[in-house]
């Protein structure tokens, strides 16, 4: 192909025995009954060409010839998937690859190709799209054996021709829609280090990190034991047929304790455990809150996401978290596992995967409290090896004291470190050695709920109620906490004058390193408002226009996500919020730079949640080079203090 740079653009669709949206794509893969059915695909933007692979016919030698040759540049949609898919059987080296889905992610668009193509308007046959779904599922599941179907466990093309022949046409549809999402987008490029990030993480996503299926099973069967013996009990104390019914537990409870009881949250079922007599309805109430804790649902997606040789793969999602880039979890969701606070989890993990029910019991009480405890555990090193585990401290608080300029808060950093300490130290005007830890408590509550323009519902959120401050005191430490921190408080409104004056302007405006800028493209109709990092990466705010939010005030919105249904739809923000995405953002490419580091120095990092990683090793003295690692000075933000903390393990845990 000489040494032009070509660009070819792929999809396929394939069969496998494997639930993918359950087992991910690794699993799905593996299987040996994983095979491709169709391969589309057109070279420099040309007409799309189809190999029917399912009914014989083979790939064009040239194009297997340029799934290796590194002057091809390969792109898909979602292209993970091509390329895993496509390695079973050739070789083509990911560095070679580039992302439409990761592209529009970037960008501020969806993920989805029909949603992303909605948001760019691009013409859509809405009919088409349900089609899809409906073709994959004939002909790329196993199918339920019937009287009609003749019994087969699969449908093929010569059981389908028409749908076939629209199957093929809907996979050629999807390389164009691919190309002209690129050809839009491709005004607005990707910067060549987050598509080494992406390529680094299909890396870590295809190494996996290790899974004790012995402790999963063991974790299940002792669940299922439990969970049967505590709803036998509530069966005899209650003579409900069914107690785990809201409506049923509801009503004999307010017959039995005889006041009404309105739901059984949480909060609830724990405050009437205990202002509740002994009794019936006392214990009834203990054996629903230890069964609300009881989630097997992680071990059961470990379990099925496990591939032959133990490993879990596949669990982060690239630029998953739209507006900062940060990664996001899938398939075991670990970016919410439960804390662990047990002294002795491995003498826990022994018991539960010998099913030692009664000895857990006589130990630990709670034995759904447990298992949920030992999830996290569920991921170990491979024999012979170990886990090294380091997070960032206080990231978020570096960051930010760095961006605003805040020098005590450096100070702090470039020393002791103590920052809840030093905070309630500034509030109260009390020398840091006099703090007490109430004092520290409301430095700590103030730190977690405070830098991003909270107040106090922010405060209440945080749990400041529960640690025993009263409503009425809040105002006061907000107010305390913002005089401490006014070059944050500046930083904020810093930042919401800048987006507003971008919009008033078009012109671009520079607050402390960060440039703010009105970016469109009107041939492609493109619109965003963009902020420049530090690390020369841009978050993108989709078609931005000034109007008034709840406050009356002029502000930024934006089209994005929404946080809760995930619908496209108009959001608002302000200075608070802009600082919190800008610094979450930083922490991430503070934690992507390590995360290279640690490859280049030859490590091999099998996870990472937050602003923490985790990287197998035989050589536990490594944690030492790890650590320094992440304490380096960042190139492209002199000055900002970083520190890590870590620990070596057997099993991964929170220290």
């Amino acid at each position: 192909m000489g040494d032009l740079i070509h660009h070819l653009s792929i999809d396929i669709e394939t069969f496998s025995d494997i639930d993918i949206k359950k087992a991910g794509l690794y699993r799905y893969v593996q299987s040996p009954a994983f095979q491709i059915l169709l391969f589309a695909y057109s070279f420099n933007g040309g007409s799309v060409q189809i190999v029917d692979m399912a009914q014989g016919e083979q790939i064009p030698q040239l194009v297997i010839t340029a799934l290796s040759d590194p002057n091809v540049i390969k792109h898909a949609y979602n292209a993970a998937f091509e390329w895993y898919c496509l390695n079973k059987f050739w070789s083509s080296p990911v560095e070679q690859w580039r992302c439409t889905q990761i592209h529009g992610l970037y960008c501020g668009y969806p993920a989805g190709l029909g949603k992303v193509g909605e948001a760019l308007g691009l013409p859509q046959d809405k009919k088409k799209m349900g089609v899809g779904g409906s073709l994959i599922r004939t002909f790329c599941v196993p199918t339920k054996p019937t009287k009609a179907n003749g019994q087969r466990l699969r449908t093929l093309p010569h059981h389908e021709p028409e749908k076939w022949e629209t199957f093929k046409q809907y996979c050629i549809g999807d390389v164009v829609a691919e190309m002209e999402i690129l050809r839009r987008l491709s005004v607005f490029p990707v910067p060549d280090m987050e598509w080494q990030l992406w390529q680094l993480d299909q890396r870590i996503n295809a190494r996996g990190i290790a899974c004790d299926l012995h402790l999963v099973e063991g974790a299940l069967a002792v669940d299922e034991q439990i969970t049967a013996e505590l709803m036998k009990e509530a069966v005899q104390l209650s003579g409900l047929d069914n107690p785990k019914s809201v409506q049923q537990l509801k009503k004999w409870l307010t017959e039995e304790i005889g006041e009404e009881v309105e739901d059984l949250k949480k909060d609830t079922v724990s405050g009437l455990i205990e202002s509740v007599e002994e009794g019936k309805a006392k214990r009834v109430l203990e054996i629903r809150r230890e069964l609300s804790k009881t989630s097997t649902k992680k071990y059961v997606a470990m379990k099925t996401v496990a591939c032959e040789d133990g490993r879990v793969r596949g669990l982060l999602q690239f630029y998953g978290a739209n507006r900062t880039g940060r990664w996001a979890g899938r398939l075991v969701q670990v970016h919410n596992l439960p804390r662990n606070k047990m002294e002795t989890l491995a003498y826990a993990r022994q018991l539960v995967a010998d099913r030692n029910i009664n000895m857990l019991k006589f130990m630990y009480g709670n034995v759904p409290d447990t298992l949920s405890q030992l999830i996290r555990t569920a991921f170990v090193a491979s024999s012979g090896k170990q886990l090294l585990v380091a997070d960032f401290s206080a990231i978020e608080a570096r960051v930010i004291a760095w961006l605003a300029g805040e020098q005590w808060r450096l100070d702090v950093f470039a020393t002791h470190g103590k920052i809840y300490e030093a905070s309630a130290s500034q509030m109260f005007g009390i020398p840091l050695e006099e703090i007490t830890k109430d004092l520290r408590s409301k430095g700590k509550v103030s730190e977690l709920a405070l830098g991003y323009q909270g107040a106090s519902g922010a405060l209440i959120q945080m749990g400041a109620l529960d640690m025993g401050l009263s409503e009425e005191e809040l105002p006061e430490i907000v107010n305390r906490w913002r005089n401490a921190n006014r070059r944050i408080v500046d930083l904020w409104y810093a930042f919401e004058r800048a987006a507003v004056e971008v919009m008033q302007t078009g012109m671009p405006v520079g607050v402390r390193g960060i440039v703010f800028a009105r970016e469109s493209h009107h041939g492609n109709n493109l619109d965003f408002f963009t902020v420049q990092l530090p690390s020369g990466r841009k978050l993108y705010y989709v078609a931005p226009r000034l109007a008034q939010n709840d406050f009356g005030k002029q502000a930024l919105h934006y089209m994005g996500p929404d946080q809760k249904t995930g619908k496209w739809t108009l959001i608002s923000t302000y200075g608070g919020k802009l600082v919190e995405n800008i610094v979450q953002a930083i922490a991430r490419d503070c934690l992507a730079v390590t995360l290279v580091k640690a490859e280049q120095a030859g490590f091999d990092t099998v996870l990472h949640v937050h602003d923490e990683l985790g990287i197998e090793s035989d050589r536990p003295e490594d944690l030492d080079k790890v650590l320094a690692l992440m304490s380096d000075p960042v190139d492209w933000a002199p000055g900002l203090p970083l520190k890590g903390a870590g620990f070596v393990t057997e099993f991964y845990m929170k220290d």
